[in-house]
């Protein structure tokens, strides 16, 4: 930095020449300030033709060319400029910065490196080239640049704030926090950084600290819309339903077109049923993914019928949040095993309905063929169904703490020929593992009910009912056609406890009708055709799963307007899973949710003895419950149309020889079908693993691959 008295001693030793630019250059800036922008631009210009290595009047020519909107004039400029003056690390700097903001990130790279050659210590050149990187994703790359602006610079709040963001991205999430601590600690009323850090607290599951994270950055900049986002997200993970609708509410009225946001939060007043507005919100969404914009796919599965749109809304997302990924080089062929090496992949290995379902099946796997191995990542836990899980798996991986890149790479170390991604896009979902390809062979199953829009994922496995052959178009990956669809777990204990009606809060007599499905699978016109059910039969009872009393006043409100006694309704809490599946035995008839069908409720429902009751639609998740009743051999309880839906539920309501009948057939089918048969279920499986492990041996790509029944 240049000292004032070297100013002074310049000005008294300069040129006349000289003296008469300084004061040209002086009433030009005069100009600019005044805003008049032509004429300063004139004057800048007069400046240049004197003295062409004059670097202010150029940064001001080009700083207003750029405000004006013109870069690629700027850029014309400082190349002007460099091709008279090569080694002025600056004028490469500055037009560095204008290629990133074009997005010529190859051009902006070349400039900032030829800046650092000229001038080893131009840590902003360091800092800038970071956050091209970060563009190019070329994370570890990044990472050295900000840790070299840092070395140069200890006080750029920026550099730290970026590293914070690369270092995120890497999963070194305790280390980004540690950035952004220090950011903060430099400029104490930094925003980005307040936001940035509730991000990482998000993924730490540090919520209560995120908020506060939050309200600071909030506090600072009121009108902060990702501020209001990341709060309203954190508040969603607390449980805090309403308040984070309100905090969604801020941020779309501060910014209307915000990712993700309209989605979310129409997903999140299906969880307190609250349906005010319903078809205008789920219009805006489905317009704005038709246009074109980013939109997450899973709220959309309990929303609309539309496989179309169902891989319309997956394929968006990939693109905008999981690409694939080059980091890692391809897989090479690999000689075969005496093992084939399968790697199950979930952040549910634990009191979860997607462990529920498939603890049996891990545990049956023929380990003469076969090597199975848990990908662990999500919450900690230590509840009774992790430990059972640790003892299933022949390894049992905790990769909480490794970044996506690192246990895709550690998977293939071990060798791992078969991927299996349990979640999908549900919570706590890691894409971008399989983005960048942990396995030769990647499949998608029982989590995530329907296609991953990914190129990715080569298979998806369903079953006849799921997925018609004439519906394979919806759907980015091959189809695994098993002979049944659903895992089960046969060791599901059903505790002794006999609930009666008083327990529960029914009334002493009367039909009882239930639904276990979480909340936000109820739309408006299946809770219709559920009143209009009740009011066709005399004394019956709905008995509903419900943990929010938010949920339950709307949904009274939402009886009566329908002209049903809101009394009528009887809610029930969260047990334990013993509890729970002795709690269906008090239930009549299970009575399903379209086009989210009931998935682990229904098996559940089935093995406690109790009829589940469908109306099958269009998209993969609304033919779960059908093919599991195909798979029990029940497919008079699966209706076509919701017409037949509610006739079918008011007949078996009203016919007591029918409903009879019903249940003696389900206790029949219980022992006997194929949807609680789990090694049979478990051999289909791994009968569809050794072909799509041939195939790839044999050099083929993928393909529809259908299993015959046994």
């Amino acid at each position: 930095m240049i000292k004032i008295r070297d100013i002074f001693k310049s000005k008294a030793t300069a040129t006349p020449a000289a003296l008469e630019v300084d004061d040209a250059f002086q009433k030009a800036r005069s100009l600019q300030e005044q805003g008049q922008l032509t004429q300063a631009t004139a004057a800048y210009q007069s400046i240049l033709e004197r003295q062409p290595g004059h670097w202010d009047s150029l940064l001001a020519i080009a700083t207003m060319t750029l405000q004006g909107g013109n870069p690629e004039r700027a850029v014309q400029l400082y190349g002007n400029f460099i091709a008279r003056h090569g080694d002025h690390a600056e004028a490469h700097y500055k037009r560095g910065n204008v290629y990133n903001a074009l997005g010529q990130l190859g051009p902006a790279i070349l400039d900032y490196d030829r800046a650092i050659a000229i001038n080893p210590a131009h840590a902003n050149a360091y800092c800038n080239r970071g956050v091209v990187l970060g563009r190019l994703k070329r994370w570890e790359a990044a990472l050295a640049s900000y840790d070299r602006a840092i070395e140069l610079n200890p006080a750029d709040c920026l550099a730290f704030c970026n590293r914070g963001f690369v270092r995120k991205e890497l999963g070194r999430l305790n280390e980004a926090l540690a950035d952004y601590e220090h950011a903060i600690s430099l400029k104490r009323d930094y925003v980005e950084a307040y936001v940035n850090r509730g991000g990482v607290l998000q993924e730490l599951e540090r919520h209560e600290a995120a908020v506060m994270s939050y309200d600071k950055a909030i506090e600072i900049r009121p009108i902060h819309a990702e501020a209001f986002q990341g709060r309203g997200s954190s508040l969603m993970k607390l449980g805090r339903i309403e308040e984070a609708v309100a905090n969604f509410d801020q941020a779309i009225a501060l910014q209307p077109d915000y990712r993700y946001v309209s989605e979310t939060r129409l997903h999140l007043k299906m969880q307190l049923c609250d349906w005010d507005d319903f078809a205008s919100n789920l219009s805006n969404v489905t317009r704005g993914l038709e246009s074109g914009k980013a939109t997450l796919p899973f709220p959309l599965l309990a929303l609309v019928d539309s496989p179309d749109l169902h891989r319309l809304a997956a394929e968006s997302y990939v693109r905008a949040e999981y690409p694939p990924s080059n980091v890692l080089p391809a897989i090479l062929p690999r000689s075969r095993s005496d093992k084939i090496r399968i790697g199950y992949f979930s952040s549910d290995f634990r009191a979860h309905p997607v462990s529920y379902l498939t603890a049996e099946l891990f545990e049956l796997h023929d380990r003469s063929a076969f090597e199975i191995i848990a990908f662990a990542f999500g919450p900690e836990s230590k509840d009774a169904m992790r430990g059972r899980l640790q003892r299933a798996f022949d390894r049992f991986i905790d990769v909480r703490d490794r970044s996506d890149v690192e246990v895709a790479l550690l998977a293939r170390e071990i060798g791992i020929d078969i991927a299996i991604d349990l979640g999908g896009f549900t919570e706590h979902c890691r894409p971008k593992i399989f983005a960048t390809r942990a396995a030769p062979i990647q499949a998608s199953y029982i989590g995530y009910l329907g296609t991953m829009g990914a190129t990715y994922i080569d298979y998806l496995l369903a079953d006849s009912t799921i997925i018609r052959a004439s519906e394979q178009l919806h759907y980015a990956e091959k189809i695994i056609y098993l002979p049944s669809y659903q895992a089960n777990d046969r060791q599901r204990r059903i505790s002794e406890r006999v609930f009666t009606r008083e327990d529960l809060g029914l009334p002493p007599t009367g039909f009882v009708f239930c639904c276990f499905n979480s909340v936000y699978k109820i739309l408006p016109d299946t809770f219709a055709v559920w009143m209009r059910i009740l009011q066709r039969v005399e004394g019956s009872t709905l008995f509903l799963y419900v943990d929010k009393p938010a949920a339950a006043r709307n949904l009274a409100k939402e009886a009566r307007r329908r002209g049903v006694d809101p009394q009528r309704i009887v809610y029930g809490a969260r047990l334990d899973l013993p509890d729970y599946m002795a709690r269906f035995g008090a239930m009549d008839l299970f009575l399903d949710t379209s086009p989210y069908n009931a998935g682990t409720t229904a098996s559940d429902a089935l093995w406690a003895g109790l009829p589940v009751l469908t109306y099958m639609g269009e998209a993969f998740a609304g033919r779960v419950a059908a093919s599991i009743l195909t798979a029990i051999d029940m497919p008079e309880l699966i209706t076509a149309t919701p017409g037949e839906y509610e006739e079918l539920a008011v007949q078996l309501a009203t016919n007591p020889a029918r409903m009879s009948q019903i249940r003696q057939t389900l206790a029949l089918n219980r022992h006997v079908s194929p949807l609680f048969n789990t090694p049979l279920f478990t051999k289909s499986l791994e009968s569809a693993y050794r072909q799509i492990y041939e195939r790839w041996h044999a050099n083929l790509p993928p393909e529809h691959l259908s299993l015959k029944s046994r």
